[in-house]
């Protein structure tokens, strides 16, 4: 009677075991979380195994704009869309401000111009320093823009965006703590073998956003993506295909399974 009780038991820890090991393998890599008052939507992914891709064109040679677009295209080619996001800023013909590579190309040049434009107004691309949030072999990261030009590896999937909000561990220094300048705003964080994909239900000014990634998502480069009408999820999971008020989207960045 003991042996059986005690196989019972352990064939029931096995299934209890087995059962959170599906559960944490099938968990949703998007979830709400709040910092500090405000509501975000975190999207949590393995940096050495997630298959995140970058999206711009359809197969006619025309930009995606819309998450739908993008989850179709994947579907044709046997594959799941999971969710997707706006993965960097872009001009009005939806092409990418600065270097975007799709598959190891390169469709876009790395922009290094300089805004005329008074700090107060200048635009948050060229705040300085901007950054790269890329794939290689070796996984994900981010770089400033000119430490990324400066590397010799070549890249599979980039895309250029700023200001950069978290350096090495430390904000950027040019966020003014308690500033009103608040939107709602998009970014993604390298955080330690995870990246964090983060957007803001409501309005935050940049100092608090970087402040979400380097102190509560514990990562230690963050690159801002957007803000503003140019925030947009898609995950179905949530219920959510968002549409940018631009008319659609740029670059799109989202994970296939």
């Amino acid at each position: 009677m003991t042996s059986l009780r005690h196989g019972l038991l352990a064939a029931a820890t096995l299934l209890a075991a087995t059962i959170l090991h599906l559960q944490a393998a099938h968990a949703e890599p998007c979830a709400p979380q709040s910092f500090e008052g405000s509501d975000y939507i975190v999207c949590t992914v393995d940096a050495g195994k997630a298959d995140l891709r970058l999206f711009w064109k359809n197969e006619n040679g025309e930009p995606h704009r819309y998450f739908s677009s993008v989850a179709g295209a994947v579907e044709a080619g046997g594959g799941h869309l999971v969710f997707a996001l706006n993965a960097g800023m872009y001009r009005q013909d939806f092409s990418p401000m600065g270097l975007y590579i799709e598959n190891g190309k390169e469709l876009r040049p790395a922009n290094r111009a300089k805004a005329n434009a008074a700090v107060g107004s200048l635009p948050n691309f060229y705040r300085k320093p901007n950054g790269v949030f890329f794939l290689d072999g070796e996984g994900a990261k981010i770089l400033p823009t000119d430490e990324f030009l400066n590397r010799r590896r070549a890249a599979r999937f980039a895309t250029q965006s700023g200001p950069m909000l978290v350096i090495s561990g430390a904000l950027n220094p040019i966020f003014i703590p308690g500033s009103t300048d608040r939107t709602r705003r998009g970014g993604v964080g390298i955080c330690g073998g995870s990246v964090r994909f983060a957007i803001s239900e409501g309005d935050v000014n940049f100092h608090d956003f970087a402040r979400l990634f380097r102190d509560q998502l514990q990562c230690q480069d963050a690159l801002f993506l957007d803000g503003g009408h140019g925030v947009g999820l898609y995950d179905p999971a949530l219920g959510r295909d968002d549409r940018s008020w631009h008319g659609g989207y740029g670059p799109i960045l989202g994970l296939v399974e």
